[in-house]
């Protein structure tokens, strides 16, 4: 089978095209693609490491070097949680506030155009094609071929 034949092969040079244009125009605004979307996803009223790191899909541990990265930016600062001593939050500073509305910008101007080229039907058929495409590969056993 060739790799074009394979639909994993169109995710991800669907979702390469896409990163990569979101580096393109976050760059712009000194930021990566990364960058915009954990600022995305980090609230006002804070959110925790571990699930940054769950959003991503990686370790708490893995998170460190993005993390002092991001706050030498000076786009976020770290807070212990006052309600559990061991759980550490995540506030964005108000650079890091511009930034997110820079990013979420960025993101919805984008949708808006693919928006505008891509039929209701076709968005909707995508989704749910998406969708079960999700469902199956985490059903999928390869001992059981499910």
């Amino acid at each position: 089978m060739k790799p074009e034949e394979t639909i994993d092969y169109f995710l991800k040079i669907v979702w390469q095209s896409v990163a990569n244009k979101y580096n393109q125009i976050a760059s712009g605004y000194g930021i990566t693609q990364a960058l915009g979307y954990m600022l995305i996803n980090i609230h006002e009223e804070g959110t925790a490491v571990s699930q940054i790191a769950c959003l991503l899909g990686v370790k708490s541990t893995s998170l460190s070097r993005t993390l002092r990265n991001m706050e030498e930016l000076g786009l976020i600062y770290r807070q212990v949680d006052e309600a559990d001593k061991r759980s550490v939050k995540i506030f964005l500073t108000p650079f890091g506030k511009e930034k997110k509305q820079v990013a979420k910008d960025v993101v919805r101007k984008f949708n808006e155009y693919l928006n505008q080229h891509i039929a209701e039907e076709e968005r909707s058929q995508l989704a749910m094609v998406l969708n079960k495409i999700n469902k199956l590969t985490l059903e999928y056993d390869p001992e059981n071929k499910r």
